[in-house]
């Protein structure tokens, strides 16, 4: 009876001790994998973010320079116009032909639609012709 005992104690004994050393070693060994990814993610998180703001002010500069370089262009443009012109009236032509597109494209930005009204989700009829929902829509008259 002893040796019975035994045989079924000492498994069961086996059985009890590997679960719990399974289970510290999981407990263990869980957080610093979760941890390892937490840190990972937060690293390409702000690297992300890094590079976002990297871009923007990489746009900005060129949106500066951009403007910078548009209004050496209308210098040049008037200055050429001052001396390269043989007579008032043409400079005059020339400044006014600059200033004018200048102020046109801007305007073109600023104004709103003419058309206001809507888009129909119907075609519109005359009033003398019956619509799609009357009962003769569609019917020949013999």
């Amino acid at each position: 009876m002893e040796q019975n005992l035994a045989t079924w104690l000492l498994p069961i004994a086996g059985l009890i001790v590997g679960i719990a050393i399974g289970y510290l070693l999981s407990r263990n060994s869980a957080p610093n994998s979760t941890q390892h990814q937490v840190d990972e993610l937060q690293e390409r998180l702000d690297t992300y973010q890094s590079e976002v703001v990297t871009h923007f002010n990489t746009t900005a500069n060129l949106l500066r320079k951009l403007t910078a370089s548009h209004q050496d262009i209308q210098n040049h443009l008037s200055e050429g116009a001052d001396k390269l012109a043989l007579d008032e009236q043409t400079r005059q032509r020339l400044l006014t032909a600059l200033h004018s597109q200048e102020s046109h494209t801007t305007r073109e930005r600023l104004d709103s639609p003419a058309f206001t009204e809507p888009p129909k989700d119907y075609a519109p009829k005359s009033d003398d012709t019956p619509g799609t929902l009357h009962e003769n829509f569609g019917l020949k008259k013999h």
